[in-house]
């Protein structure tokens, strides 16, 4: 694991309740989360879709930019196939317990 990913701080939000992002159509992050080449997501496409979690999830600086492109029930059901920091998994799955058991059920 790299020094960056075992120091950086991840955003968390207060409630998966309040992730209220887009579930169709696609979008384009902003540079500040998304800071490769441009690139257009497809929210319909699975691939895309668990990319777009991953990435917000890994870089988004605020907890606005996790409301503004997380859904709690897609992050609820994506959650097993996200391939994360285990420093991030740990914080996600520490401030939500929860999401542990929707691992179980995949």
């Amino acid at each position: 694991m790299s020094r960056y990913a075992m120091a950086k701080p991840y955003t968390l939000p207060e409630s998966l309740a309040e992730l209220d992002g887009p579930t169709t159509g696609t979008l384009t992050l902003p540079r500040s989360i998304d800071w490769g080449p441009h690139y257009t997501y497809d929210l319909g496409d699975h691939a895309d879709l668990v990319l777009m979690y991953e990435r917000v999830i890994r870089e988004a600086p605020t907890p606005e930019d996790l409301r503004a492109y997380l859904h709690g029930p897609t992050l609820w059901r994506l959650w097993p196939h996200l391939f994360l920091p285990v420093e991030a998994r740990t914080a996600w799955l520490a401030r939500f317990p929860a999401l542990g058991s929707a691992a179980a059920a995949a």
